[in-house]
């Protein structure tokens, strides 16, 4: 009897003292102490089980959904980690006019973009017209490696009419940009912005879960459209101020991403 009395004060008044009291001194968690204690197995998740079942009444009233909110945390938080490399193995690939998959990622962009006009041969200055700056795009993918092209096909396949309208407004003949050249800064911008942890807030608002490479595709979908619209409101003098306009873009999708309900999404796809 005096074991379950003594069990019941422990756990409901002296417990929460004591480990305030060894947190002060030692300066961690329970919950980092029994993961720097205890070894992988049994032992360090039985304890890990048992200080999150009775450390607050709350925790214990509402053990489902605490469970969940914690999972699903967890998995947004390595799932990001995740995504940066992936996205970054995916940067690092060159583009290679001897891979029979780039060479087609490639063409099908062609094709989306321009389904009237049929490429004349492989190196032409046709590529001209949907922004590359020369006879042979594999050299604008330099910066950014197969991520440039991927991202630009994921536009054009997921988001068709808004890409050949993004592409429409790019050839105009005052205000335009080279669409491609263009889309590949955004794809630099994405990639920095990930990199820092600046798009953490905007993916764990979105995403459920771990974020994939697709999400980060349509997140480049978002500034591609965006900054088009950006440009056009704009109105800027001459290309040649294209940096500073970036940079003004880039400072007005920072200040969007401090807000911690952030959600970066294009919404009505083709």
């Amino acid at each position: 009897m005096l074991v379950y009395i003594w069990q019941y004060v422990y756990t409901t008044f002296l417990r929460y003292w004591f480990k305030w009291l060894i947190r002060q001194a030692t300066g961690t968690c329970e919950l980092q102490r029994i993961c720097s204690g205890y070894g992988p197995g049994a032992s360090r998740t039985i304890n890990t089980e048992y200080s999150l079942k009775i450390s607050l009444p709350v925790i214990r009233s509402y053990i489902p959904a605490f469970k969940e909110s914690l999972h699903t945390s967890l998995l947004q938080i390595t799932g990001y980690e995740s995504l940066y490399a992936s996205v970054e193995d995916v940067r690092k690939e060159a583009f290679c006019p001897e891979n029979t998959q780039h060479e087609a990622m490639l063409l099908e962009l062609w094709e989306l973009l321009m389904p009237s006009v049929t490429l004349e041969s492989r190196v032409t200055k046709q590529w001209g017209d949907i922004g590359f700056q020369g006879d042979d795009p594999k050299t604008d993918f330099r910066g950014m490696g197969v991520l440039g092209l991927t991202n630009l096909l994921f536009f054009s396949e997921h988001y068709t009419q808004e890409a050949r309208l993004v592409l429409s407004h790019a050839n105009h003949p005052k205000l335009g940009y080279s669409y491609a050249i263009v889309g590949i800064n955004l794809t630099e911008m994405a990639y920095s912005l990930l990199k820092s942890g600046a798009l953490k807030a905007h993916f764990y608002n979105t995403v459920p879960g771990a974020p994939k490479l697709q999400h980060f595709h349509q997140l480049y979908c978002y500034l591609a459209f965006e900054f088009d619209k950006f440009w056009l409101a704009e109105e800027p003098e001459s290309i040649m101020l294209f940096n500073q306009y970036r940079d003004k873009f880039h400072h007005v999708v920072r200040t969007l991403l401090e807000n911690p309900r952030v959600s970066l999404t294009l919404s009505a796809p083709s």
